[in-house]
């Protein structure tokens, strides 16, 4: 470390005296400015305070969720639903933490290639905690239109304990809406009212599958398949015949996964999404 001292230049006054000129020197008593330069390195100082200090992960999560928390016995969740396939079983979340593991998933597929952007993890963060306070408000259902978070888990195994946030690999939500007046299939173009209306009858009622998506390290193994049969059977037994889902026209490798599972895409009409997506429908 090495100092640099700075004098202020002394200030000068001119006077004019017939043919006589005077200077008239005047210091003032300011003390020099003195410099500190870091011998070692001043792009490191630069570069220290210009980052930003990622937080732990347990600055993460919301107030009131435990990351240590234990995943359930399979005993106590008997009495729901699920579908037990390899290593997995899907099945609807039932935790908190569960509804923040998917929120995290959804993040980290959101951001996926993209992990050498500034302040990558502080967006993955905010999106996380969005999707998370999303997650609870849709599942309390608004105007009769539910919405399930439905979860892959890792089974229990013998002498294996495993946290919720770590038994978690892949995650959806299923949708049960109702067609607007003059809809046969979401999004179609009709012929606009001054008031639109719902119909509410049970015949009127689909259901919309999204944000699917698998842990990197869990891909390959039949889990997105698997969460797409469990959401399907689970509309089918709240009544519901018909399931929708939107694909990218540019994502090959989704568009194979839905028609490997039994989805095609919707033809007739026209509809009012956008021209990089296509509709599929369950046909199965």
């Amino acid at each position: 470390m090495s100092t640099i001292t700075i004098h202020r230049t002394e200030l000068l006054r001119i006077t004019h005296n017939r043919s006589r000129i005077s200077r008239h020197r005047y210091k003032r008593s300011i003390p020099p400015w003195r410099m500190m330069i870091n011998s070692r390195s001043s792009d490191t100082t630069k570069k220290d305070e210009l980052s930003v200090k990622i937080p732990q992960v347990d600055q993460l999560r919301p107030e009131g969720l435990r990351f240590d928390r234990l995943q359930p016995p399979e005993p106590d969740l008997f009495h729901q639903d699920r579908l037990d396939f390899g290593k997995f079983v899907a099945r609807e979340a039932i935790l908190d933490e569960e509804y923040w593991t998917a929120a995290w998933l959804r993040a980290e597929s959101h951001w996926e290639g993209r992990a050498n952007e500034r302040y990558i993890d502080n967006f993955k963060r905010k999106f996380a905690e969005q999707e998370f306070n999303a997650i609870k408000r849709r599942s309390k259902g608004l105007q009769r239109q539910k919405c399930s978070c439905i979860v892959a888990v890792k089974k229990e195994e013998k002498q294996i304990k495993r946290s919720v946030i770590k038994s978690v690999v892949g995650t959806l939500d299923l949708n049960i809406r109702f067609f607007l007046q003059g809809e046969t299939f979401p999004g179609e173009k009709v012929k606009s009212q001054l008031f639109c209306t719902i119909n509410r009858e049970g015949s009127n009622r689909y259901g919309y599958i999204a944000n699917l998506c698998v842990a990197k390290s869990a891909r390959r193994q039949g889990i997105a398949c698997n969460m797409l049969r469990f959401a399907v059977e689970s509309a089918r037994l709240s009544g519901v015949e018909q399931v929708y889902v939107h694909v990218h026209r540019n994502n090959l490798v989704a568009q194979e996964l839905y028609q490997k599972t039994g989805f095609e895409v919707v033809e007739m009409g026209q509809s009012e999404s956008s021209d990089d997506t296509y509709l599929l429908q369950y046909t199965r």
